[in-house]
């Protein structure tokens, strides 16, 4: 956790679930990579494994932008992470679809993630009404 991370944060249920989704993300993306890193047999690279990257880097992103909007004082600040968080999500959601089109056997984990994005948009909608 990061060291100026409010305590009363990590308590948050959105906060935790974002953290859940960044190490799910993390887990298939390395699960998925050891399928789409080998060559097809013309010698070009599966296009698929970009977007594995993806579901990390747009994970990794979740836990700052909650922090950033509990931590603004105003609430034009507040609503741009909260765009943002929301951007994440949706961009989270596509790139499983797409990834689920790929030839790997870690596709069959993609829903166990769409599943928890959408149990994770739930709290977020409580969590904004709280802020």
């Amino acid at each position: 956790m990061l060291h100026n991370t409010p305590s009363n944060l990590s308590d948050l249920p959105v906060y935790k679930k974002a953290l859940e989704i960044f190490a799910l993300s993390q887990n298939i993306s390395n699960y998925l990579n050891n399928d789409l890193s080998l060559l097809k047999t013309d010698g070009s690279e599966d296009q698929n494994i970009y977007f594995s990257g993806d579901i990390v880097q747009q994970s990794v992103s979740l836990a700052p932008e909650i922090l950033n909007a509990e931590l603004q004082r105003y609430s034009d600040k507040k609503h741009k992470h909260l765009a943002s968080l929301r951007k994440l999500t949706n961009k989270l959601y596509k790139n499983s679809y797409r990834l689920e089109r790929s030839n790997s056997n870690g596709k069959d984990f993609l829903p166990i993630l769409r599943s928890e994005l959408k149990k994770f948009k739930k709290l977020q909608r409580s969590w904004i009404l709280s802020l």
